[in-house]
């Protein structure tokens, strides 16, 4: 297996999808045809469990769980299990990097270097170049010697395994810039975790106090937070990740110190619901904050851009999520008012799992928002 599949980590996988939409169920068929889809797709993917959530304010409010939260006991997959939402972390640190905007205590066109020494043609890349995406610094992720370690010391508790934002880094300042700063665009982990340091400079707090009293907290984001090391908040769904041998393994109290920024956040169906509307409305920032926010993204493929620590695929605004065992989707679009949050507690399937669900959902509820971000699924035996 490619250490670039074992640590899509938390990655953004796109590629095109090219399959027609299929018809809109009627409302009285709705859940029962929500149920049949997603149940195949998930027994096509061989993915223990799975929940998902659709809400469209007087049309549809669907919330289910599926599957299994633990392959060793069989115990049911739960609503209400917190999981790890990976890159969707992302979103939060973004926003947390646009708060201080708001608040003149930073500009987006300040370059790292005021905040962060050491980094590689520090005095150009700008704060907005990391939220966008298009600094040229490498991923950290990528890293074999990284990914081996991760490999073979997480299994050792939730405790191991402990990285600080600097060491995270350091592994990416060694290598050489793939591009110049503004160039270009390439997802990069190590991004993020830069804008994460700013946050706790600027704030003179660590930035998990400050995602508390400044996003999580006034959201009533009470089943949210970010965790020190591998404990998850009970109840939980159980994670499933392939090795680099190529075997299944439990990753679900691996520590993810080393997620930092860019992945650590733990969170159930309920919060990443009020999150995704939240996000993508931009209800914690000014409204030409959030409008600068989402403007002027990178086109990645067609109908998919990439902004400041967002993506709009197909109209719908929000992120994705993969981190060893853990794959999410959680997404707004502002149309309908409309939120989509996915959780398969596996990374396994290819393309991304939740994204294969994402994609069965809106083709069947809103096709002219079919959610087109990773590689065409495979096709259903027996579709809907």
């Amino acid at each position: 297996m490619r250490v670039e599949r074992v640590l899509a980590v938390f990655l953004l996988v796109i590629v095109t999808v090219g399959a027609a939409p299929a018809a809109v169920a009627q409302p009285r068929d709705l859940a029962a045809a929500l149920d049949k889809v997603i149940a195949e797709r998930l027994a096509q993917m061989g993915a223990p469990g799975a929940i998902v959530s659709l809400s469209v304010p007087g049309e549809v409010d669907y919330v289910k769980a599926f599957g299994v939260g633990d392959t060793a006991s069989g115990m049911p997959m739960l609503v209400d299990n917190h999981t790890r939402i990976g890159s969707v972390t992302k979103t939060f640190t973004g926003t947390a990097v646009l708060q201080l905007v708001d608040e003149g205590r930073i500009r987006l066109d300040d370059p790292i270097a005021r905040y962060v020494e050491g980094v590689p043609s520090g005095d150009v890349i700008t704060l907005d170049m990391l939220g966008r995406m298009r600094s040229g610094l490498a991923n950290y992720t990528d890293d074999t010697g990284f990914v081996e370690r991760l490999y073979r010391e997480s299994p050792r508790g939730p405790v191991a395994f402990a990285m600080m934002p600097r060491e995270l880094v350091e592994v990416a300042l060694a290598k050489p810039l793939n591009f110049a700063p503004g160039s270009d665009y390439e997802y990069s982990n190590t991004n993020t975790v830069l804008l994460g340091m700013v946050v706790e400079k600027v704030s003179g707090v660590r930035l998990r106090q400050y995602l508390q009293d400044n996003i999580f907290g006034p959201l009533g984001l009470t089943q949210t937070s970010y965790p020190a090391d591998g404990w998850l908040p009970g109840p939980y769904a159980h994670g499933y990740n392939k090795s680099p041998d190529e075997v299944i393994v439990e990753t679900t109290l691996w520590n993810l110190s080393w997620a930092d920024a860019a992945g650590k956040i733990v969170s159930n169906v309920y919060d990443m619901r009020a999150w995704a509307k939240a996000l993508g409305s931009g209800a914690l920032l000014r409204p030409d904050t959030h409008a600068q926010r989402i403007s002027g993204g990178s086109s990645v493929v067609p109908g998919v851009d990439y902004s400041f620590a967002i993506f709009d695929v197909q109209g719908w605004r929000g992120h994705n999520g993969d981190i060893p065992g853990y794959a999410t989707v959680a997404v707004y679009l502002p149309e309908r008012d409309a939120t989509l949050v996915v959780f398969v507690n596996s990374d396994v399937a290819e393309p991304h799992s939740a994204g294969q669900i994402a994609y069965d959902v809106t083709r069947l509820v809103m096709p002219q928002n079919v959610y087109e971000l990773g590689s065409e699924p495979p096709e259903l035996i027996d579709e809907p």
